[in-house]
């Protein structure tokens, strides 16, 4: 039997803005979703377990991930309980739960907690300056090596025991018992849903939305690729210097387009912009821009008398490598793609 969590909705706003009392279950948001199959139906489901606080039941769920949030649930409500608002409310609140740190709820949770570990880590960068005595080449030689070292850090030590955790919530937890073979069967959905999040082409008028993150994904994965293993920064290679700029152009290009509509608040989705999302699109946007000057500023001959570029540069890389990429927004994106996967292995049975 299911147990009743009857602290689970103020547990919930903490994470989001939705009024409970304002769903009067009318099942409109259902029909109106162009993703919401009689199979995978929702937000209604979800709304009700919220209000009910059967909070253990939408742990076990994959249906937060399958919503891509395109707003007409929330446009068309009668109620105005905006519901595609709570299925991003359930998304964060399902990030804590898979965290075995603890930390994503935490910083969800408190703005004046993120941003004090923001304070810490520029003043750590600092520091790590100071006593490197601002020399530019053993600085810039270091925080190459920290971008590897941090990515392969953050996927072992965090990132991949989450999707444990996640698997563990929705597939063992739920009583499913898949095949070894089905798991490699199927594993071409995470890498498709991962690479182009086809799913979002679902949605209605939601096609331009999906084209600008399709060009950022592959811009952040390709750039990562081009400092990390290409070294940008370091190479004279005129292939790779053309490259780098490129894509950092569009990273800084595409984020401010999401920046600029995020700030009009002209959609439903830039409506309750929550602190996290703004700290994933700016990050994102400094990253590109930074990382574009300070090879600028290299190929200049520049970089000596304008470290504070390049320190800028790391500070912003270093918060979104420690904070960011473990515990903010950006798991949105992986836990997305492996629901995606999860959903395909349940559907064999």
């Amino acid at each position: 039997m299911a147990k009743i969590n009857p602290d689970f909705k103020d547990e919930l706003k903490k994470y989001g803005a939705f009024d409970f009392n304002a769903c009067y279950n009318c099942g409109h948001c259902t029909a109106v979703c162009s993703l919401s199959t009689p199979e995978d139906s929702f937000p209604r489901e979800m709304v009700r377990l919220s209000v009910l606080g059967l909070d253990e039941n939408i742990q076990t769920s994959l249906k937060p991930w399958l919503c891509y949030y395109c707003g007409e649930c929330s446009e068309t409500c009668p109620r105005q309980a905006f519901p595609g608002e709570l299925m991003m409310t359930l998304r964060r609140w399902l990030t804590a739960k898979y965290d075995w740190t603890g930390l994503s709820g935490l910083l969800y949770k408190s703005l004046s907690l993120s941003i004090l570990f923001f304070v810490l880590l520029i003043a750590g960068v600092y520091y790590f300056a100071v006593s490197e005595q601002f020399n530019v080449e053993k600085i810039m030689h270091i925080g190459h090596y920290f971008e590897m070292f941090a990515i392969i850090g953050v996927f072992s030590i965090i990132i991949l025991p989450n999707i444990i955790r996640m698997w563990y919530f929705t597939i063992v937890k739920s009583g499913y018992k898949i095949k070894f073979n089905t798991y490699i069967k199927k594993f071409g959905e995470l890498i498709v849903h991962m690479f182009t999040q086809k799913r979002a082409l679902g949605c209605d008028d939601n096609q331009i939305r999906w084209f600008e993150h399709l060009i950022l994904v592959i811009g952040y994965l390709a750039l990562l690729f081009t400092t990390v293993v290409l070294d940008w920064f370091g190479t004279d290679n005129d292939f790779i210097i053309v490259l780098g700029y490129v894509e950092s152009a569009l990273i800084f290009i595409v984020t401010f387009i999401f920046i600029f509509e995020r700030s009009k608040k002209t959609t439903e989705l830039s409506s309750h912009s929550h602190p996290s999302d703004w700290f994933f699109v700016i990050w994102l946007f400094l990253m590109g821009l930074s990382a574009f000057f300070v090879r600028i500023f290299i190929d200049t001959g520049l970089i000596h008398q304008n470290l504070w570029m390049y320190l800028f540069h790391l500070t912003v890389l270093v918060q979104w490598a420690l904070i960011i990429v473990p515990f903010g927004k950006w798991t949105h994106f992986l836990y997305r793609s492996f629901a995606m996967y999860f959903d395909a292995l349940k559907k064999t049975k």
